[in-house]
């Protein structure tokens, strides 16, 4: 695979407006990204998901008119990974949600196969909830 980054996507058919407001919300993050948590917690303004390795923390971008919901997480360990992810509008009653899979230092193409799957299934999962399949 030898890349750097995967730019992921995936079509929703509702208005950006209503896309940006459940993804940037992340006490939905266990509705459609369970990997990343699938319990969510908010202690004094941050927002915490308990992953398998533990607590980690999850900040979004400031809400924004743009579609921007990057995010960073911090994991238990400390490391900071940097989560970018766009809502584009397609019209008035669709939207691209668009994901930035970046291969972190070490990181094998089997490891990074294995990364594009789970958020590939995210994307496919946070389309059926908006979608009410």
């Amino acid at each position: 695979m030898s890349t750097d980054s995967l730019h992921l996507g995936v079509r929703i058919t509702r208005p950006v407006a209503d896309v940006y407001a459940f993804v940037s919300d992340p006490a939905n993050l266990p509705r459609w990204a369970p990997g990343l948590g699938t319990q969510v917690e908010e202690v004094d303004g941050q927002w915490f998901v308990l992953t398998p390795q533990g607590r980690a923390r999850v900040t979004f971008a400031p809400r924004n008119d743009l579609g921007v919901l990057d995010h960073e997480v911090v994991t238990p360990a400390g490391l900071v990974v940097h989560v970018p992810v766009r809502a584009i509008a397609d019209g008035p009653d669709a939207c691209d949600v668009v994901f930035t899979l970046r291969r972190a230092p070490g990181m094998t193409d089997a490891e990074l196969a294995r990364d594009e799957g789970l958020v590939r299934a995210d994307l496919a999962r946070l389309r059926d909830v908006l979608e009410g399949a």
